[in-house]
């Protein structure tokens, strides 16, 4: 089994609509080390994350507000089978910037 350490997705700017920002490839096991949500705008926006199509029952973060100027740093462990997605979103488009790092095993 070879892990290999690697930043999923980002840095990348947020849509206002859920949108898949990872899916553990197949014959995988991925562990979400970190994750960081930064505003660089002037006003305060939210952020939502989910593991799994995003529903109330799947999210990790539900509109957490972050400050203008501002950051969420995320540590986990966090762990994804095969196929499983991370999903997020900000209230406002191209407002929030998200980087997500881990480890795959396969």
């Amino acid at each position: 089994m070879a892990t290999t350490s690697k930043r999923f997705s980002g840095p990348a700017q947020l849509t206002n609509a859920a949108a898949t920002k990872y899916t553990c490839p197949s014959l995988t096991t991925a562990v979400i080390r970190r994750m960081r949500v930064s505003n660089p705008t002037g006003g305060a926006v939210t952020f939502t994350l989910s593991i799994g199509a995003d529903a109330a029952g799947t999210r990790l973060y539900d509109g957490v507000s972050i400050p203008a100027g501002g950051a969420l740093d995320i540590y986990g462990p966090f762990t994804l089978e095969a196929a499983e997605i991370i999903q997020a979103f900000a209230s406002a488009n191209t407002s929030l910037v998200l980087e997500i790092d881990g480890t795959e095993t396969v």
